[in-house]
This record gives structure tokens, C-alpha cells and sequence, in this order.
């Protein structure tokens, strides 16, 4: 189900994982950001912290999942919304279906290594048993972010990412 209509509150939710992808960015890490919503309410927000946890696991997706988790005191994340600035990947889409995340409103396609629209289409495969509504909303802010760094390790011969 892919909408690009965006509600006000949607809209909210959407600045504020833009935020958390630009902390990312000051902190050196791929500025990818993400927020958890349950009822209009934020549970959770984060991003990267690949590099500076050197954990590959970390990514905001992942790292908002494991907050909302502890401070619900539940793995089941039924009825939540993920706002995140990029198209989740594989591992991610995962993690989300995992936590039974009703749905996620992501701002960047992930040519790459995207698993919703890109190079694989994750939550609309019927072999799969968890159902996950998404809506890509394009946002030449997140693409700015993303472009940007990856210029910026280019420009300064950077491999650690």
C-alpha cells in the first residue's frame, strides 16, 4: 500500500526522525533517523549508531525498536508506527515485522539495499506471515543528508562506513 498523502501529525513525526538523521550526521554516523509512535504518542526515537557502537546491528530502525521495547516492557510492538528518513532494509524490515510494527512511513527510497519498494518489496510478500502497511513519502531533505555524507567520505577517502 503505497500512499504519499501526508497527515499533519504524520508530518510531526516525520521532522522529528529528520532531527535524529541530522544528529546522526554531527555524530559521523549515516544520518538515518527514526521515531516510534503508538496512539499520537512518540514511544521511542534514535539513529545510527553502527560506528560509534561498533555494532552492525544499530541501525535507527533497530535502535528505536530496542528503546520502545524496554519502556513498554514488551517485544510485541502491536499498534506502533515507525517514521524513519530512509527505506528500511532487510534486516530492519525484519526486526519490524518481528516487533509486529502495524506500519512505517519512511522519506528515502534505499536504491541499494532497500527492502519495501527498491530491491525487494519485503512487507507486500504473501509467503511471509507478517503484514506491515508502508507509505513512502519522497523528502529532498533526508536524500540531502544522505548524498551530503556519502560526498563527504568521497572527498575524504573514508572506508570505515
Amino acid at each position: 500500500m503505497l500512499k504519499i498523502e501526508v497527515k499533519k501529525m504524520e508530518k510531526k513525526f516525520l521532522e522529528l526522525a529528520l532531527k535524529e538523521a541530522e544528529k546522526a550526521m554531527k555524530k559521523g554516523e549515516v544520518p538515518v533517523g527514526a521515531v516510534l509512535v503508538k496512539d499520537g504518542n512518540v514511544i521511542s526515537k534514535g539513529y545510527n549508531l553502527r560506528i560509534s557502537k561498533n555494532n552492525a546491528l544499530y541501525h535507527a530502525e533497530v535502535v528505536v525498536i530496542e528503546k520502545a521495547c524496554k519502556k513498554l516492557k514488551n517485544w510485541r510492538l502491536d499498534g506502533c508506527v515507525l517514521y524513519t528518513t530512509l527505506e528500511p532494509c532487510i534486516m530492519c524490515a525484519g526486526a519490524i515485522m518481528q516487533a509486529r510494527i502495524k506500519k512505517v512511513v519512511f522519506l528515502a527510497k534505499d536504491e541499494k539495499a532497500g527492502a519495501v519498494v527498491s530491491k525487494y518489496n519485503l512487507f507486500d510478500d504473501n509467503k511471509l506471515p507478517f503484514k506491515v502497511e508502508y507509505s513512502y513519502v519522497p523528502d529532498e531533505r533526508a536524500e540531502k543528508l544522505l548524498k551530503d555524507f556519502f560526498k563527504f567520505l568521497r572527498i575524504n577517502k573514508r572506508r570505515d562506513v
